[in-house]
C-alpha cells in the first residue's frame, strides 16, 4: 500500500473532528531550519527521533524542540535496550516518510505497528502543539488531546515520560 500523502492525513483529521491548522513554509530539515520559519505560528515546536535498539525494537520520540534527549539515560525511562538512530531506509519502509520529516502523524504509515512512540510529558501538558504533516514544508497544529486521538485511531499507544 502506497505511504500517506499530507491531503490522505488531513482527510482523516476531518473525520476524527481534529481542528488542525496547516501553515506552508519553505522545507525545514532540522531545528534550527525549523526556526527560521516557525515565525508566529503558535504552540509548541517539536522535534521527533526515529530510533533502533538493540534488540530491534523501533522508537519514535518526540520531544519539545529545545529539550535535549539523553540516548544513554533513556532506555532505562522507556524500557528499550541501547538505542541508536534509525537508517533512511528503515524509516522510508516503516513510516512511509524521508529524513527530515519526521513526525508523529507519520504512525499513519505504520500499520504493522512496528513502532513505539514516546511523547515528552511536558509537551503533552501544553495547549497546541506542532508537527509537520508527513512533508517538511508545512507545520500542522494540534492540541494533545488530538494528537491522543490520532494515535488511538492508528492503534498506537504512546508511552508518555519525561524527557
Amino acid at each position: 500500500m502506497p505511504a500517506a500523502t499530507p491531503d490522505d492525513l488531513f482527510a482523516l483529521f476531518d473525520r476524527l473532528d481534529i481542528r488542525a491548522v496547516t501553515h506552508h513554509h519553505e522545507p525545514a530539515f532540522t531545528v534550527e531550519e525549523g526556526h527560521r520559519v516557525w515565525g508566529a505560528i503558535p504552540g509548541v515546536h517539536c522535534k521527533n527521533l526515529f530510533l533502533k535498539d538493540g534488540k530491534g525494537q523501533l522508537w519514535l520520540v518526540v520531544a519539545p524542540a529545545e529539550r535535549r534527549v539523553d540516548l544513554k539515560s533513556l532506555p532505562a525511562r522507556i524500557g528499550s535496550a541501547r538505542l541508536s538512530f534509525g537508517s533512511a531506509p528503515l524509516l522510508t519502509e516503516v513510516l512511509g516518510i524521508e529524513p527530515g520529516s519526521v513526525t508523529p502523524f507519520a504512525v499513519i504509515n505504520d500499520t504493522d505497528h512496528r513502532v513505539n512512540v514516546v511523547l515528552d510529558s511536558w509537551m503533552m501538558d501544553q495547549d497546541l502543539i506542532n508537527y509537520h504533516p508527513l512533508r517538511n514544508h508545512m507545520t500542522t497544529t494540534v492540541t494533545p488531546a488530538e494528537l491522543i486521538r490520532f494515535f488511538g485511531h492508528t492503534g498506537h499507544a504512546p508511552l508518555t515520560v519525561e524527557l
